[in-house]
């Protein structure tokens, strides 16, 4: 029987293996190995990629979102006790980087058709700073005007890279390139984006030790740099990041156009295909029939996963805290929530092929 891995990240990284070796000899060779010209090449080249104004190469994406958080409380934006609305419909790091600096979260619910952050049903309140619009899955939160006007906005674009409009409607992005990123390095690695010089100089410091100079501390920072290695290797792969996404997109259309099945819920297509870079292709099972499902898929050889089965405000670590709290649409689609193949290592036919056993499920 013929198996559809869900991410094989041996296959996504085989055209770029000989590139990305010779960038690994280019540091050793370099004598360089914390900093220097390859993390400065990486940086710049990422600001061209997005067209955004500053970036800073740092550890991983968990450390990017908090180090923006605290660069906002250095400069006197946020303090401690502020809440950060943050959607419960995500991976545990957007709560965590607003925990980790001593500020409140606020959950959120999310919109049905987006799986994003629903403007209308954000909290609000006197102690309400700053929002985390979460770009889902691949596809942008579109962030309203005059939210942008009140509050500080932390984008988590960890799983957008590429995406139009990511990174550039809020006041600073945390992204992530984790290995099963559409662009991922070969460990952790991540980067604060922003259109604030002020933000950037904050964020580089709190991640150097909170240096200015060497030996001079400015503020209480943390050890948070990407390393040359990573980021010599980001560097070939950054360069193929419109052909890699164009792939996903691809492979989602083949599922939208040909899966056909009353029990399986399809996303729903942005109208502006470039706000989506399908980092996760996530259809629906109701009814309590996921298991189910991801049986049978497993049993014509098609590996599935489910991102996320447990909203943020369930997690043993927040429950307590939040157990009067009903966020009715993220609690269903952590449920309900399968994620097919939809990285290169799906070939076409594969998508095909998939969709097919998909349209038998009954």
């Amino acid at each position: 029987m013929k198996k559809y891995t869900f991410l094989d990240l041996a296959v996504v990284n085989v055209p770029y293996e000989k590139a990305m070796t010779e960038a690994v000899g280019r540091v050793i060779t370099s004598g360089r190995y914390i900093g220097g010209s390859e993390v400065a090449a990486f940086e710049a080249g990422l600001s061209a990629a997005l067209g955004v104004d500053h970036v800073v190469a740092v550890a991983n994406g968990l450390d990017a979102l908090r180090l923006i958080v605290r660069a906002y409380m250095e400069l006197g934006r946020l303090k401690p006790g502020d809440e950060v609305v943050v959607p419960a419909n995500s991976f545990v790091a957007s709560a965590l980087a607003v925990s980790d600096c001593g500020l409140e979260v606020r959950f959120a619910d999310v919109d049905p058709d987006t799986y994003n952050l629903d403007w209308d049903k954000m909290p609000c309140g006197p102690k309400v700073k700053a929002v985390m619009p979460v770009h889902l899955y691949g596809r942008v939160c579109v962030v309203p005007e005059d939210i942008r006007q009140r509050y500080v906005v932390i984008e988590d674009s960890a799983q957008a890279i590429g995406a139009r409009g990511a990174c550039l409607m809020g006041h600073a992005a945390g992204m992530s390139f984790y290995p099963t990123k559409n662009i991922g390095a070969l460990g952790d690695a991540g980067a604060v984006i922003t259109p604030s010089e002020e933000v950037a100089a904050v964020v580089r410091s709190l991640g150097n030790y909170g240096t200015d100079r060497q030996y001079h501390n400015i503020y209480m920072g943390l050890n948070s740099r990407m390393d040359p290695v990573q980021a010599a290797m980001l560097r070939v792969k950054l360069a193929a990041m419109d052909h890699e996404n164009s792939i996903r997109r691809e492979r989602a259309g083949i599922y939208d156009a040909h899966i056909n099945n009353q029990l399986i819920e399809l996303p729903k297509m942005p109208d502006d295909p470039e706000t989506h870079v399908w980092h996760q292709y996530v259809v629906r099972v109701a009814d309590g029939r996921r298991d189910e499902f991801r049986r049978f898929m497993e049993s014509r050889g098609v590996e599935t996963a489910v991102h996320y089965p447990c909203p943020i405000h369930r997690q043993p670590c927040y429950a307590s805290r939040y157990s009067g709290l009903s966020l009715p649409v993220a609690e269903r689609l952590a449920e309900e929530v399968v994620s097919l193949p939809v990285s290169r290592g799906t070939s076409l036919d594969d998508a095909l092929e998939i969709s097919a056993i998909v349209n038998e499920f009954e």
